[in-house]
């Protein structure tokens, strides 16, 4: 599989770029989740980032969503399954 440095913007990997894997179609997903496992073993957060189009030389970033809603911009299909 291929893989892409992409900048990560908000949240608690801001400013850093990783290496993520990219489709068939040279994109990376649509949103990138990032589990954060509890000091204490409770429940792990989940952290949510949604590809935008890059600024400048890039071109995806993945900007934080706070509240970890689905992709805003996501086409919702009668058959797709909730999530």
């Amino acid at each position: 599989m291929r893989h892409e440095k992409t900048e990560f913007v908000g949240g608690p990997l801001d400013g850093r770029v990783l290496e993520v894997m990219v489709g068939l179609t040279g994109q990376p997903p649509l949103d990138y989740r990032v589990p954060v496992p509890a000091p204490e073993g409770g429940p792990e957060k989940v952290h949510v980032y949604h590809r935008e189009r890059g600024r400048g030389g890039t071109r995806w970033v993945f900007v934080y969503d706070p509240e970890g809603s689905p992709h805003p911009n996501r086409p919702r299909w009668p058959w797709s399954k909730r999530r």
